[in-house]
C-alpha cells in the first residue's frame, strides 16, 4: 500500500504559511507524502499541481478571508480536470457560516486554529479511504 499523496496550498494573497507548514508536517510525520506549494497561488495553479502530482487530497490553507471566492475556483479546476473524486480540505480562520457553505459545495472538512492535529491526520486518512485512495 503506497503513501497518500497531499497537496498543501496556500491560494491567494494570503502571506502567512506557517499552519500549512505544520499542517504538512504532522501528515508527512503520519507517512503521507506532501508536496507544499508555497505562498501566493493561483486556484488554477493549485488544480493543476493537483493534476500533476496526482494527489489523493488537497489541503488549502487561507487566513485572507477569501474562501468562499478560491475553495469554488479550485473545486471547479479540479472537477474540469477529472479530479473531482479528490477530497478537499480547508484550513483557516473561516466563521461557522462559511464552513457550512464550503461543506455544502463538496469541501471534505473545514479546519479551524487549534484543531488537534491528530484530527486533521485523521480526517484526511478518512476521506482517502473512502474514494480508495492509498
Amino acid at each position: 500500500m503506497r503513501a497518500l499523496r497531499v497537496l498543501i496550498a496556500k491560494p491567494g494573497l494570503d502571506g502567512h504559511d506557517r499552519g500549512a507548514k505544520v499542517i504538512a508536517r504532522a501528515l508527512r510525520d503520519a507517512g503521507m507524502e506532501v508536496i507544499y506549494t508555497g505562498l501566493r497561488q493561483t486556484p488554477e495553479m493549485v488544480a493543476e499541481a493537483a493534476l500533476q502530482e496526482d494527489v489523493d487530497a488537497v489541503g488549502l490553507s487561507i487566513l485572507s478571508g477569501a474562501h468562499l471566492a478560491l475553495t469554488p475556483r479550485v473545486l471547479e479546476l479540479m472537477r474540469a480536470n477529472g479530479q473531482g473524486d479528490v477530497p478537499v480540505f480547508v484550513g483557516g480562520i473561516i466563521p461557522e457560516d462559511d464552513a457550512t457553505a464550503l461543506r455544502e459545495l463538496g469541501v471534505a472538512a473545514v479546519f479551524g486554529p487549534g484543531t488537534p492535529m491528530a484530527d486533521v491526520v485523521a480526517a484526511v486518512r478518512a476521506a482517502a479511504d473512502q474514494v480508495g485512495a492509498g
